[in-house]
């Protein structure tokens, strides 16, 4: 699954300099994550960076963008290599 930030999200800046993928930019309202570049950080971290830096706990798993690890992973090297 690549992740979502829900509308809790407080625009604190903190989660889109972590993104080792470039997937989180502002939105019109509040920040928003390409599910075309999320990893949940699989390939460069064990969690997922924007995750541990978010003070409000906005960031779930997005339920309408599934993905296995191996899923995950292979998106890393299409993205990175």
């Amino acid at each position: 699954m690549s992740l979502l930030i829900t509308d809790e999200c407080i625009n604190c800046d903190v989660c889109e300099p972590e993104c080792p993928n470039g997937a989180i930019s502002q939105g019109p309202e509040i920040y928003v994550i390409d599910p075309n570049l999320c990893t949940e950080c699989v390939g460069h971290y064990d969690t997922p960076q924007c995750v541990e830096v978010c003070p409000v706990d906005c960031i779930p798993l997005d339920p309408d963008n599934r993905e296995t690890h191996d899923e995950l992973l292979a998106k890393y090297h299409l993205i990175n290599d």
